[in-house]
Order: C-alpha cells, then sequence, then structure tokens
C-alpha cells in the first residue's frame, strides 16, 4: 500500500516538538525553534503531494539511489549541495517504514536535548537505509 500525503503530516506532526510550516508554497515540518513554527526542517511536502525531501547525509545518498532508484532520488543541479535526498511516496511500503524515514530526518535536526530525552525513536530509525 502506498503512502500519502496524509501520512507524512500525520507522522512528522507526532513526533516530539514538531510543527508544520509552509515555505516555498509548501507544507515543511520542523523541529525546534523558540515559538514551535521556526526549527529546522525535517521534510518537506512537494506541491505535488507524490514526494518528500528528507535529511540524508551527503554521504549515504548515492548508496540510498542505487540500492532503490524507484523509492530515492534527488533533482540536479537542485539538490547536489544539501544534505537531502528526495523519497517517492507511492514507492515506500507502508506506514511502518514512512516513520522509520521521518524518524531518522527528525533525529539529525533535532535539538539534542529533546533527542535524548526520546529514546524509543532512536531505536526505531534506520529503515530509510534500505527498508
Amino acid at each position: 500500500m502506498a503512502t500519502t500525503a496524509h501520512d507524512v503530516r500525520t507522522i512528522a506532526l507526532s513526533l516530539p516538538g514538531s510543527s508544520e510550516k509552509l515555505a516555498w508554497g509548501m507544507p515543511t515540518f520542523r523541529v525546534g525553534g523558540k515559538d514551535g513554527k521556526s526549527g529546522k526542517i525535517f521534510v518537506s511536502l512537494a506541491d505535488d503531494d507524490t514526494s518528500i525531501g528528507v535529511k540524508c547525509p551527503k554521504e549515504d545518498r548515492a548508496e540510498l539511489i542505487e540500492a532503490e532508484p524507484e523509492k530515492f532520488f534527488i533533482r540536479p543541479g537542485h539538490d547536489d549541495n544539501y544534505a537531502w535526498v528526495r523519497v517517492r511516496l507511492a514507492a515506500v511500503e507502508n506506514t511502518r517504514e514512512l516513520r522509520s524515514i521521518l524518524t531518522d530526518s527528525w533525529l539529525q535536526v533535532a535539538p539534542k536535548r529533546l533527542a535524548a530525552s526520546h529514546p524509543e525513536l532512536v531505536s526505531g530509525a534506520g529503515a530509510a537505509e534500505g527498508g
């Protein structure tokens, strides 16, 4: 069953300290920030609701894309210099895998103290690296 933009929103907002804010005309989901809206982006939803962008170390992107090119991709010329990868929602197996992908991205930008106060999230991350 393919995942949807609704699934992204539901899962992203369930992560501790997360909020939604429009940026570049698209929904973005953030964590941290004094006002709950100015934190760091951990996921952005494409304007056509078919893909998301998530944090991913640049050194890991090529391996993800090579392993699952139907799921992971970058937009050449746009994503080259950023630690992000894009994910096709139709290729994500289920909401469990989506939760793992979003949690992994959240952990990369969440304030250290907030992440440390949720050890259950650390043990559940990592499925973005192959499912």
